[in-house]
């Protein structure tokens, strides 16, 4: 079965000023639809067709670089799409319930966590992404490049930002910083990233 490109869970206009209608109507109806139409061309009257994307991406993963092209397009379907679920309209901030929780107890503080976060994010070079993952019970900031994610590491994504530059080129230029900074201040949607918590 052919994978779709998944509706963005707000109006395109809904993360302003922050992050405007124009990037998602670049980012996601172009670059992420791009990947997906990519993957379907990959999978396509292959055994590969009626597997879950969760399972062609460590089918990918265990055959690299033999793989590197499926696991590339199938990643950035996986990584885009929950990446749009990690922000909301009016989020961001310090997070309550189970995840502050789980924050104040594995990194000391939202502020350490947030700099850490933020660190990641910015010392990531060139394409790639920041996450907060759970591994083996435990918080922790990681990075990884191009298309690569945390699932391909044993380790559960909880949040992620894109810091590839079409992410925030059109509203930030090359200030990767302030967009970090806002996706942390105004965009994290924290009871998405406390289900996946589970």
């Amino acid at each position: 079965m052919a994978f779709e490109l998944p509706q963005l869970p707000y109006d395109k206009s809904a993360l302003e000023p922050h992050i405007s209608a124009r990037t998602l109507e670049f980012h996601h109806g172009k670059h992420h639809n791009t990947y997906v139409v990519n993957l379907n061309g990959l999978i396509k009257d292959t055994d590969l067709a009626t597997k879950s994307l969760d399972e062609i991406i460590m089918i990918a993963a265990k055959d690299l670089p033999a793989k590197q092209g499926l696991f590339n397009n199938s990643a950035q379907v996986w990584n885009h799409t929950f990446f749009w679920n990690c922000m909301k309209q009016g989020g961001g901030g310090k997070p309550s319930g189970k995840i502050g929780a789980k924050i104040e107890a594995d990194f000391g503080s939202y502020e350490k966590f947030a700099e850490e976060f933020k660190n990641a994010a910015l010392t990531q070079f060139g394409s790639g992404w920041a996450w907060l993952v759970l591994d083996g019970g435990k918080l922790k900031i990681t990075k990884t490049a191009n298309a690569d994610l945390p699932m391909a590491h044993g380790q559960t994504a909880l949040l992620t930002v894109d810091v590839w530059e079409h992410a925030y080129y059109i509203d930030f230029q090359n200030r990767r910083a302030d967009f970090v900074q806002a996706f942390l201040d105004h965009l994290v949607d924290w009871s998405f990233v406390e289900k996946n918590l589970g």
